[in-house]
């Protein structure tokens, strides 16, 4: 374990907010999370282009079809999956046709596209998914697994707390 992390309990953790109060924690917490997600994103998105010439875009939809398997998705599907617009998704998926890694299946209503992996887009999908769950053991590298555990479900509490009070925010 690296010693940056072997932050003790009882320690107070560095203040790079110049001595920001008490009252500054979630701000600072916040500030950390968005850090480590965006130097992570930025990682695999380099890594991505150099490796596979390919974007993390493009990666999220692929994984967002092989995870539907030959059932496919539509693009109201994949966007919403991917948080995105449907005409982001609909730009994407057409470059994704054009290389060949995604095939648009047959339908009754032709106002809804459906769209599958194809062999060859499967097969470039595995490799860059071998090759993403490398990157992000490595980037995790120096938590222990009982740190990676309690980061998770400390992560996990703050999603349910951020779905609770957006909830609350759309719905009051």
């Amino acid at each position: 374990m690296s010693p940056a992390l072997a932050v003790l309990p009882d320690r107070p953790l560095p203040d790079r907010l110049g001595g920001a109060p008490d009252g500054k924690r979630s701000l600072r917490l916040w500030l950390r999370l968005l850090t480590c997600s965006t130097r992570i994103e930025q990682t695999v998105s380099q890594r991505l282009r150099d490796e596979f010439g390919s974007t993390l875009p493009r990666f999220d939809m692929l994984s967002a079809l092989d995870r539907a398997g030959d059932a496919g998705l539509t693009m109201g599907e994949a966007a919403g999956m991917l948080m995105v617009s449907n005409g982001n998704v609909t730009g994407l998926a057409a470059r994704l046709k054009t290389d060949g890694l995604i095939e648009a299946m047959a339908g009754t209503d032709r106002r809804v596209q459906r769209v599958r992996l194809t062999p060859q887009g499967r097969t470039r999908f595995t490799a860059m998914a071998r090759a993403h769950e490398q990157w992000i053991e490595a980037l995790f590298a120096d938590l222990t697994r009982a740190e990676a555990d309690d980061l998770t479900r400390l992560l996990e509490r703050t999603k349910r707390s951020l779905h609770a009070t957006t909830h609350e925010e759309l719905n009051g």
